[in-house]
């Protein structure tokens, strides 16, 4: 029953996923020429939306993505930093917040 459920959502949630992903492709090739590219990250706000958006969904992909560009301000973070491996395990459905990370911290690096 559960791998029913899992599949259920899976396609309950890609019409939002490919929608999301083509409005923010459409933001990237039109109205982000017009902002200038000037984000402090890498990979940039919106590369890192799509990116969370595809790999765990709508949902949560969208508050990560959220919490990013709340990060990407004067005082906020800057430089490396990824889309997580995996959700975070405090995240729940109704509690869309904790997906995200809202705080500074900055991306530890690994040592190459």
């Amino acid at each position: 029953m559960d791998r029913f459920i899992a599949l259920m959502w899976r396609v309950i949630d890609f019409p939002f996923k490919v929608a999301a992903v083509f409005l923010i492709t459409v933001y990237r090739y039109t109205l982000s020429a017009f902002a200038g590219r000037t984000c402090r990250h890498l990979p940039t706000c919106s590369e890192f939306t799509r990116d969370a958006i595809w790999q765990f969904g709508f949902w949560p992909g969208g508050w990560m993505g959220l919490a990013r560009f709340w990060r990407c301000r004067p005082g906020g973070t800057h430089g490396y930093d990824p889309v997580p491996e995996s959700l975070p395990a405090s995240g729940r459905w109704y509690l869309p917040w904790r997906y995200g990370r809202w705080k500074g911290e900055m991306h530890e690096h690994a040592d190459g």
